[in-house]
């Protein structure tokens, strides 16, 4: 018979897995990684500010025909002139691609540590945890390639002729940004506290409670 042990560990390194992959997932389908310069108008004569245009790795948001209109441009994926979507960016959304797809496994292997913790006796904490230190890795990689593509002809259309590689001249750095990197930040915890993870759920405590025959263990 299979048991289910929760502890205040694991149950912590469940969650915090799950929000690492949505603070990472949020980040990447919004455009608010590049906030551009506040863009002033002039409607019956009166100066009016309107938004400040924005980008992300594969869209952006700039005001077209008097309203905000966000959208892809990265029409024909990564087969996108390099022009309109820069070849770094490119790498970004690949690094950032198979960093996700990583915590997704690693996320349903998280999800599942509660009913089984070896796979071929091999512990299911630390090799999940490997594989978390894997996607945090990806991820740095798309950051540091995104900054990169800061020198491309869209990154100086929007912030200015000086902006160049990891320099933002006139643009500053929006929400999303901060958001891939509390990601990546908490992917690199959860990949380090799978060893805790681990040790909480083989303790001798555990093994009594597994001994009395108890199905559901849980030391909160």
């Amino acid at each position: 018979m299979g048991h289910v042990i929760v502890t205040s560990i694991s149950l912590i390194w469940i969650l915090l897995t799950i929000v690492a992959t949505l603070a990472v997932l949020s980040a990447l389908l919004t455009p608010k990684w590049l906030i551009g310069p506040q863009r002033i108008g002039y409607v019956n004569g009166t100066a009016v500010s309107f938004s400040a245009p924005s980008v992300g790795v594969f869209s952006r948001c700039t005001r077209l025909n008097g309203a905000n209109n966000c959208a892809v441009f990265a029409m024909d994926g990564l087969a996108t002139d390099p022009t309109v979507f820069p070849t770094f960016w490119k790498l970004t959304l690949v690094s950032f691609a198979l960093g996700l797809t990583v915590m997704t496994f690693s996320t349903m292997a998280a999800l599942l540590s509660c009913c089984v913790q070896s796979i071929n006796k091999k512990s299911i904490f630390t090799t999940t945890g490997a594989i978390q230190a894997l996607a945090g890795i990806f991820y740095i990689l798309g950051i540091i390639m995104y900054a990169a593509g800061w020198g491309t002809p869209r990154v100086v259309r929007l912030c200015g002729v000086e902006a160049h590689p990891f320099y933002l001249a006139d643009c500053s750095i929006g929400w999303s940004i901060y958001s891939a990197m509390a990601g990546t930040i908490l992917t690199l915890v959860t990949a380090s506290l799978s060893v805790a993870a681990e040790k909480a759920t083989s303790t001798d405590k555990v093994g009594r409670h597994v001994e009395k025959g108890e199905t559901l263990v849980c030391l909160l």
